[in-house]
């Protein structure tokens, strides 16, 4: 990729040369997954939320989960051996390392070369249960589905290794 974040066509053509089939639906710009649940009703599959984190040693991680996840942070930074309490990264921060702004923060971010800044990309078990799972395409006025296996693919293409947890009990054996 080039110093510029990526752009929907850029991950479009990236999906396409690896053979991962998608499907993007438009709709008005959603911030949150509350705002998006009217419009996500006739989208079936599983839908996420994506957090930007950091712990105190200045670490980076993305969690994507199931937009009904109940996120357990403090179990998943003991989880990924992060350096004191995960916290949200700042707006500054998220859109410096994934090239995307607030509401839109996806895992196709890591087309970006400088989310390699990322220690660890965690997916929650619930999420890859579904298929197909939906993502936005690197902004919020859209929402592309692919398959977990899809999703896997893109993540090895861009040398990502997620860790796969249950998010809600990231303890749990």
């Amino acid at each position: 990729m080039t110093d510029r974040p990526a752009s929907r066509a850029d991950l479009f053509a990236l999906l396409d040369a690896l053979g991962v089939a998608h499907r993007t639906v438009e709709h008005p710009a959603i911030f949150t997954v509350e705002e998006g649940r009217a419009f996500k009703v006739e989208m079936p599959g599983g839908h996420s939320k994506n957090l930007f984190l950091k712990d105190k040693a200045g670490r980076l991680a993305l969690a994507v989960a199931h937009a009904d996840t109940r996120v357990d942070l403090v179990g998943l930074g003991r989880r990924i051996g992060a350096k004191g309490r995960l916290s949200f990264g700042r707006p500054e921060l998220m859109t410096e390392t994934l090239g995307v702004i607030p509401g839109a923060v996806t895992p196709f971010a890591l087309i970006n070369d400088s989310a390699r800044a990322l220690a660890a990309v965690i997916l929650d078990k619930a999420l890859l249960e579904h298929d197909p799972i939906w993502f936005h395409p690197l902004e919020n006025t859209a929402s592309t589905a692919v398959s977990p296996e899809g999703l896997r693919t893109f993540l090895a293409h861009r040398g990502v290794a997620p860790v796969i947890l249950d998010l809600a009990r990231p303890n749990a054996a």
